[in-house]
């Protein structure tokens, strides 16, 4: 970046940092209390068609604090939807018991499982490369894996505010499910280690098989009008780099940190932090998903920061998805794979992002097709401090695969658009839980 730039980009976070520019329409539009703030008019696709609300109308007998899992599940009130608010306040595990007690891996197995049976059944050596694990010790790993599904993912209903209480609330364990719900706001959480303690293996997942787990952080699944805003999404303390390795891949034991699938529509996800992980967020999950995802899909991503992220940020299918004035951060050492994934259908406007990517990671590796005559609108996105042309540094490649550069659609939805040399700095001064809220 050049000194003008650079002192440009300063200047404005300063001003803005002293409230001479507004931190979005988020902060300009909160209430005294910030659990009944709702989405700023105009703040991406969530704000289009009613707009997002969340618990805002919730009555003083649906506000509640909760402390533990136990208090969380009572809350959420088996997806009755009611107007609530359910501020979390310190660190809520879910991998506990009723008494409040933790829970290991080995308390959710069933019928005896464990890895050692399970790698001594399945050793391509032995089972072979050609089918996918079956009998009964693979019955055992799906049981053991559904035992700990019941503690572990929480269903959040229609008309609901889930929000941190000041800088340090944390889910431990947790997959929050958003299915088929409608108007839900969550905001100033962590969210930490949504972990499988049961993978799948699977020989035939591509050339060297791979094991797949369930659970992401946050999934949404035919749910509309949601606003996810200033939350941290992370490995935290079980990170993909202290697992182990079995059959020659990763043993993962983590799905996807905020997944869009299956419908979903009219989603704003802004100013959040998405750090340390392998498959980020996948909006659309197949190709055969026409049927539900065709006409549906439609998300903002902005102001965002992804940190250290390997894939997937996002991949998209179907949709048409506005992402801009993100910041896309890579240390020297962190794997990185791709940005933005072009899939089947899939209507991608990426402007004003700023990459900073460690030394020797090029241009051209941002964007991945993974269909034949797919398109995006790409344009106004910097690189390591300048501007790039990032589809003609993938073009310039000779990659078999061509990509066009028309999405198709033009975002209208946006309350503002800061300078990508700007950006990180300011997605680093206040995107993620703790920051930004009042």
């Amino acid at each position: 970046m050049s000194r003008t730039l650079r002192a440009a980009a300063v200047t404005g976070c300063a001003a803005l940092a002293l409230g001479l520019l507004p931190l979005g329409a988020t902060a300009a539009a909160a209430p005294a209390d910030p659990a009944r703030t709702v989405l700023p008019a105009g703040d991406g696709w969530g704000s289009a068609e009613g707009g997002v609300t969340g618990g805002a109308a919730a009555d003083r007998a649906h506000v509640f604090t909760v402390t533990d899992r136990a208090g969380l599940v009572a809350a959420l009130g088996d997806r009755d939807p009611t107007p609530k608010i359910i501020r979390i306040r310190g660190t809520v595990d879910v991998n506990t018991d009723d008494a409040g007690r933790p829970l290991g891996c080995a308390d959710y197995a069933v019928d005896g499982y464990t890895i050692e049976e399970y790698l001594a059944a399945y050793d391509p050596a032995v089972w072979g490369w050609d089918r996918e694990p079956e009998g009964p010790v693979e019955d055992a790993r799906h049981a053991s894996q559904l035992a700990q599904r019941e503690r572990v993912r929480l269903s959040v209903g229609s008309n609901t505010t889930i929000i941190g209480e000041g800088r340090d609330a944390r889910l431990l364990g947790a997959s929050l499910s958003v299915q088929g719900a409608e108007n839900v706001i969550i905001r100033n959480l962590t969210l930490e280690d949504a972990a499988d303690c049961f993978p799948s293996w699977d020989p035939t997942d591509g050339q060297h098989g791979n094991w797949n787990s369930e659970y992401d952080a946050i999934e949404l699944r035919g749910a509309r009008h949601v606003w996810i805003d200033h939350n941290t999404f992370t490995d935290g303390r079980n990170p993909d780099s202290g697992l182990p390795h079995y059959f020659g891949r990763l043993y993962q034991q983590h799905d996807g940190l905020l997944d869009i699938v299956r419908g979903s529509d009219l989603v704003t996800v802004s100013w959040n932090v998405f750090r340390e992980h392998d498959k980020t967020m996948i909006i659309g999950n197949g190709d055969g998903a026409g049927a539900d995802d065709r006409g549906r899909l439609r998300i903002t991503l902005h102001h965002n920061l992804f940190h250290n992220v390997n894939e997937r940020a996002p991949r998209v299918r179907f949709g048409q998805v506005d992402v801009y004035n993100n910041h896309y951060r890579q240390d020297a050492g962190a794997r990185f794979g791709y940005s933005w994934g072009v899939g089947f259908e899939s209507h991608l406007v990426a402007e004003h992002n700023a990459f900073t990517l460690a030394r020797g990671t090029t241009a051209d590796r941002v964007v991945r097709p993974f269909n034949d005559g797919q398109s995006m609108t790409e344009r106004h996105n910097w690189f390591n401090g300048r501007p790039v042309d990032l589809l003609g540094a993938y073009h310039a490649t000779g990659a078999t695969r061509t990509i066009g550069d028309d999405a198709g659609w033009t975002p209208q939805l946006r309350t503002r658009v800061d300078h990508p040399a700007a950006v990180p700095v300011l997605v680093g001064l206040f995107a993620g839980a703790g920051r930004g809220i009042g």
